[in-house]
């Protein structure tokens, strides 16, 4: 059995910019990425989140670096870029895992809330 690095995405929106909003919406799609993926954070190569204009009131990656075994983990943070029309209020986030090949093949993209429709093709359940 192999190892490789896989890709997985995920996203999420929120009711409203505030601390605690950003806190449950972000808590819950990780809570959800190491469920359904049966990650161990020491396995996570480096994360990287992206928050629309609309959201500044706390970065994704101070909310993950509190989770058991993250703070090891590479975060960053970016501004997604605006497109007119596009979804508001989301947080999304690429992560890159080391994984066994036979595990690759069972990724689930966490796409949860509003966010939802921005790739159906994704959604496991």
């Amino acid at each position: 059995m192999g190892w490789r690095v896989q890709a997985i995405r995920g996203a999420t929106t929120v009711s409203e910019n505030s601390i605690e909003a950003i806190r449950e919406a972000v808590t819950e799609l990780l809570d959800e990425l190491e469920t359904y993926n049966q990650i161990n954070p020491e396995q996570i190569i480096s994360t990287t989140f992206s928050v629309t204009r609309d959201l500044d009131a706390i970065f994704p990656a101070a909310i993950a670096r509190q989770r058991p075994h993250w703070n090891n983990v590479p975060l960053l943070d970016v501004q997604q870029m605006h497109v007119e029309g596009s979804l508001e209020r989301c947080i999304r986030f690429l992560i890159h895992v080391n994984m066994s090949e036979t595990h690759a093949q069972k990724i689930v993209h966490t796409y949860l809330r509003g966010a939802k429709n921005l790739r159906p093709d994704w959604i496991a359940r």
